[in-house]
């Protein structure tokens, strides 16, 4: 007997008639009621659209920040022999114990924090998830987070997911100082939370202990928390190293502390992240990272374990190796006319376009750069949610082999020496 369910809506198309796909369907029925308001005004991330130019453009891609090389032999390996173990099943919801006793014995030897392995380590798929978590554990509606501008496309979207109120303060190029004032103003009554990023991208910046002093002094009169997204944290340049804010007098039990595979071995595809928190926090966190994807990938962890009781020579190579890259593409930038901001840590060079003569936007230099050059650098406006953000310069990428980073320069050079509008610094 045909019931209710099977009443064809007047507005769909007759069986006989060709089906255009079921999208075209909903799309007619007037019903249909709006989604996701904020995810529905939130555009495709910035990475994306100039990764996809990049491809159409058989462009040299120097915008999204991974390396075009893998990690330790050692580390790929144990993750490939653990998928023939026969241990492929759901491992422990926050971790498996040797990942979670490695990020402990990491925290323990290159920072002196103590941190137990079975009550404050959550391991996470990857550091974006790490980050959602610690604002899920903490935030409530109409609570205030504080976001330090440049910031990291993800955090604004998911901080207004939980219905919190972002509060933004500015670093400002070139020197990205700081600004203690206005930090300071933004912090109030209804401030849960601060999230900020060291070493930080774009711009390459350290936060220096007194700022770190500063930051902890805020947190504590405000008794709100702090995450700490340091996914960079082994890759500081010129001497400048990285103090987890989670080390400074009374701020242990306020901090969530973010670590990330994929950045200190270069395997950004494994996506495995870590948090080090105070076992007053971790449960809250755990039960987010259970809602959100539960566990990681058991061979995965495996490996990452390998990887962080891996001797110090490591690390130090590791920075010392990226150092050298850095030092290639910012000369050679340089020398074709950018203005080179300063490096500190990170996997980014910004540069200030109007030295080159060039009088439109960073994004209209980024797209034309791809399309004509055939090398693809981000619009560091991108990294802004605020009015009037400064827009000419562009971050480039130096996470990659030294041939191709040549290749780029060289791409780059022929292009302005085609351009009327353009001068190279040397003409």
């Amino acid at each position: 007997m045909a019931g209710r369910h099977n009443r064809r809506p007047s507005s769909a198309r007759p069986a006989s008639c060709p089906r255009r796909g079921a999208s075209l369907i909903f799309q007619e029925l007037p019903s249909v009621q709006p989604q996701n308001a904020l995810l529905s005004a939130t555009g495709t991330t910035i990475f994306t659209v100039m990764s996809a130019l990049a491809n159409q453009h058989q462009a040299i891609n120097l915008g999204q920040g991974f390396p075009d090389y893998d990690g330790p032999e050692d580390v790929v390996r144990t993750a490939a022999e653990a998928l023939l173990d026969g241990r492929n099943q759901y491992p422990p919801m926050t971790g498996l114990p040797e990942l979670r006793n490695a990020v402990a014995a990491h925290n323990s030897r290159f920072y002196g924090l103590e941190v137990d392995p079975n009550a404050e380590v959550v391991v996470t798929s990857g550091a974006t998830e790490a980050i959602t978590a610690c604002l899920m554990a903490v935030l409530n509606p109409g609570d205030e987070c504080v976001l330090i501008e440049p910031l990291y496309d993800t955090y604004l979207p998911v901080v207004k997911l939980l219905g919190a109120v972002p509060k933004l303060v500015r670093l400002s190029p070139p020197n990205w100082d700081l600004p203690r004032a206005e930090l300071a103003a933004a912090f109030g009554p209804k401030t849960k939370a601060i999230l900020f990023n060291t070493p930080m991208n774009p711009t390459g910046k350290v936060f220096t202990a007194a700022e770190l002093a500063f930051i902890g002094d805020l947190i504590a009169r405000h008794d709100c928390y702090a995450i700490c997204d340091e996914v960079y944290e082994h890759l500081t340049f010129d001497g400048w190293k990285h103090i987890p804010l989670m080390t400074l007098p009374g701020m242990r039990e306020r901090c969530m502390r973010i670590g990330s595979a994929g950045k200190t071995f270069s395997l950004t595809g494994w996506k495995v992240g870590y948090i080090s928190c105070d076992r007053s926090l971790m449960p809250n966190v755990a039960k987010a990272h259970q809602n959100l994807t539960f566990t990681t990938a058991p061979n995965l962890q495996r490996a990452v374990a390998v990887g962080l009781a891996k001797d110090d020579a490591y690390f130090a190579g590791l920075s010392a190796h990226l150092q050298q890259k850095r030092d290639r593409l910012a000369a050679g930038l340089a020398g074709l006319g950018f203005g080179v901001l300063e490096t500190k840590g990170t996997y980014f060079i910004t540069t200030d376009v109007r030295p080159l003569g060039w009088n439109g936007d960073d994004v209209s230099f980024c797209r034309t750069l791809t399309e004509e050059a055939k090398v693809t650098a981000i619009p560091v406006t991108a990294f802004y949610a605020s009015e009037e953000a400064p827009n000419h310069y562009a971050r480039f990428a130096f996470c990659k082999g030294d041939a191709l980073l040549d290749e780029a320069l060289a791409r780059m050079e022929r292009w302005l020496a085609t351009r009327g509008v353009l001068q190279r610094a040397a003409g």
